[in-house]
């Protein structure tokens, strides 16, 4: 079983994604964290956000990368309508129901538990945003 950055860079899915991982050195974390959690934006994602600007700022780029990590396996059958799940940027994600499907803050899951040895991915279609932290609401 591959680690999760093999599994990323496997995936053509996730070349924004390790650009900007690379852009601020996170990729260690990705290959040498035991038990992780990736909530991984895919390239489509990228494209919401303007993601130029938030380049710009290395400190903002990071906050926004570490607020995708959680420790530990977090499976999808373990993420529960209105949890909180802390991320390692110290905020958290909440998990909730929208029209029946559950969202991790303003993303759809559109692949989970993708297994890794040392943790899982779980693709989202938005960029979560710490601004947001714990709720997104889409008129702010």
């Amino acid at each position: 079983m591959k680690d999760i950055l093999t599994t990323l860079r496997e995936d053509p899915a996730f070349e924004t994604l390790l650009h900007v991982l690379n852009e601020v050195g996170l990729l260690d974390v990705l290959e040498k964290t035991e038990s992780l959690t990736l909530f991984a934006p895919d390239n489509e994602a990228f494209k919401r956000i303007n993601l130029e600007e938030i380049m710009l700022d290395r400190s903002k780029l990071q906050g926004i990368l570490t607020y995708h990590m959680v420790d530990g396996e977090r499976p999808y059958e373990g993420l529960e309508a209105e949890e909180n799940i802390y991320t390692r940027n110290g905020k958290h994600l909440t998990a909730h129901l929208e029209v029946g499907e559950l969202r991790i803050d303003n993303a759809a899951l559109t692949r989970t538990d993708i297994r890794c040895s040392n943790g899982i991915i779980h693709v989202i279609d938005n960029v979560f945003l710490p601004q947001f932290s714990g709720w997104y609401c889409a008129c702010c």
